[in-house]
């Protein structure tokens, strides 16, 4: 039997923002890769006084743990995701819930950066709910 991984499995997906962050020097960054979620993504920020204080902090956590590139940025923290605009977070978060919540994850197109995805900005947030 054959437990080699079928070569068709991907395990990141690439994407561009919208409309990019935007560093200290001015450089905008759009184009990135986002890694498939593991459980401990999900269950150690529950650990975090920042979500504890506040539970919707958990999809800025989450985010920076999965976005493994941005641009020429060395890495990606919590505090670029605090930065990025509104436009740029909901497409991630779309992303993030494509990449871990799909059927299939080597059938995956990161979503439309148009905006037209069904959720309003500010909506619920599928990240990390039980």
């Amino acid at each position: 039997m054959d437990r080699s991984v079928n070569p068709a499995f991907r395990t990141e997906a690439p994407f561009e923002l919208p409309l990019g962050y935007v560093d200290d020097s001015g450089v905008r960054h759009r184009r990135g890769v986002m890694r498939l979620a593991t459980a401990a993504d999900e269950i150690l920020p529950m650990r975090d006084p920042r979500v504890q204080a506040n539970p919707a902090y958990l999809s800025i956590i989450i985010l920076s743990r999965v976005i493994v590139k941005l641009g020429s940025l060395p890495d990606v923290d919590t505090s670029i995701v605090e930065r990025l605009f509104t436009q740029d977070f909901e497409y991630l978060r779309r992303l993030y819930e494509q990449l871990n919540g799909a059927d299939e994850p080597d059938a995956i197109d990161p979503p439309a950066a148009s905006g037209a995805n069904g959720h309003a900005a500010g909506g619920p947030l599928m990240l990390g709910e039980a």
